[in-house]
């Protein structure tokens, strides 16, 4: 009889996703978001650019968006498009909020565009620097929306640079991770408002989508899985696990909220069919979102008693199964003549341009800003991009430079001076820092990065 209740009582044999099972599903995913490629091949949808995040999902997948085109058309192939899209200077509306902008580069870079250098008059990563918050240093836009600093940290840390570094310096991502770290709720989840310094908010239950979200900013930032703040996210995603490999979401089993579950995990190392993601049945998350798949068309539906597969759900569980977390490195285009990136090498004499500038002077207080310039030749210099900086957005990046004119080096700036072995280093798009000259060379879509020190 003892023996029986063991028997009983004993953990089934994990029943995880295979990797056949995982492969079917990326493949037939793929076609799947193929199909929903409109005849001029863009991903629009009503008014807006909704099925943008596809682009995430096929770059997991292993499928290179300058290969997706409508009908065999090359000139019409899904990269392309987009970067025009992009690039255009009714984009993304006349009354744009932050996060346009971090969707923008975390789907760019995934499309094998550099969100730098969409073209000679769009640099993303200048457009999301000009929202940082110079009153509440770490947030991107206003803080009451923490999904917009979640996004930025995500956007900043996961878009790399063509070459795969990291673009931004680490000073500008610690700032957001301490931020992220602030309204991490009792619980050890995240919800999409702003919870720091509120006792009565960080008492409240956690969101499962907001959680995967902000685990991944915290590891694309540098946070290592080890972290306790990753550490208490695991167990609060891990005690929302059901028996189906479903997360007990705030609005019910869904795919888009295992998604984004998921996506956490992968962005931070965590196996999501390891032995904390198995349900007492043997489930996990990924067999989850591979039993919302219909087969063989290869879209997800949203609720496991939908008829109908959704678009977006679709994405985040594509993106999810592939492996990847809100964003991916973009697999190198199979078409004959297409390059592994698509991005503008050089400013347009006449074209106004932006570039995100950092300054650190050392005290642990960060100014960035977007500096908007006229440059007159295919490249400028940083004495050009300071005095710019004077009329940054947001205001105060850039109060003085010494020497004011010429090249020569810069000596002091905001008022601190050069002293000692303490000096101003200029460091571009997380290449080595040099001594920071008048002269310095800068390329367009450069982040212009500012450190006094040793």
């Amino acid at each position: 009889m003892a023996a029986g209740a063991l028997l009983l009582s004993a953990v089934p044999a994990h029943a995880t996703a295979s990797p056949s099972q995982i492969a079917t599903s990326k493949s037939t995913g793929v076609t799947y978001l193929k199909s929903l490629q409109a005849a001029d091949g863009s991903y629009v949808t009503g008014g807006g650019l909704s099925n943008e995040w596809a682009f995430s999902a096929l770059a997991a997948a292993g499928t290179a968006s300058a290969d997706v085109t409508p009908g065999g058309d090359t000139s019409k192939n899904a990269r392309l498009v987009y970067r025009n899209q992009l690039a255009a200077p009714t984009w993304p509306s006349a009354s744009p909020v932050v996060t346009d902008y971090e969707r923008g580069i975390l789907n760019s870079y995934a499309a094998g565009i550099d969100p730098a250098r969409i073209g000679p008059g769009r640099n993303l990563v200048a457009d999301l620097a000009a929202y940082w918050q110079t009153a509440e240093p770490g947030y991107y836009g206003p803080s009451a929306n923490f999904n917009g600093t979640v996004f930025g940290l995500l956007a900043l840390g996961g878009a790399k640079t063509q070459s795969g570094g990291q673009r931004v310096p680490q000073s500008l991502l610690n700032a957001s991770v301490a931020t992220v770290r602030a309204n991490q709720h009792n619980d050890g989840g995240w919800n999409y408002s702003k919870a720091a310094g509120d006792p009565t908010a960080l008492a409240q239950g956690s969101d499962i989508d907001m959680t995967g979200a902000a685990i991944a900013s915290l590891c694309v930032g540098g946070v290592p899985n080890t972290d306790a703040a990753i550490v208490a996210a695991k167990n609060f995603l891990k005690g929302k696990l059901a028996s189906s490999g479903a997360f007990n979401a705030m609005f019910g089993v869904n795919t888009d909220s295992n998604g984004w579950a998921v996506s956490g995990l992968n962005a931070c190392g965590i196996n999501p069919q390891g032995t904390d993601f198995t349900s007492g049945t043997g489930k996990t998350p990924l067999d989850f979102l591979i039993a919302q798949q219909f087969k063989p068309g290869g879209g997800f539906k949203y609720l496991p008693t939908d008829t109908s597969p959704s678009p977006y759900a679709s994405v985040d569980g594509l993106r999810a199964v592939a492996g990847a977390g809100f964003t991916a490195t973009p697999p190198a285009p199979t078409s004959a003549g297409e390059p592994a990136w698509s991005a503008t090498t050089d400013f347009t004499t006449g074209t106004a341009a932006k570039l995100a500038l950092v300054v650190d002077d050392g005290t642990g207080s960060l100014k960035v800003c977007a500096v908007t310039l006229a440059p007159t030749g295919t490249t400028t210099t940083l004495g050009d991009v300071l005095d710019a900086a004077a009329t940054a957005t947001p205001s105060g990046c850039v109060t003085s430079v010494t020497p004011a004119t010429g090249g020569g080096t810069v000596t002091a700036l905001n008022g601190t001076a050069n002293s000692g072995s303490s000096t101003w280093k200029v460091g571009l798009d997380g290449a080595i820092e040099a001594a920071a000259t008048r002269a310095t060379t800068v390329h367009l879509g450069d982040t212009v990065s500012l450190r006094y020190g040793s």
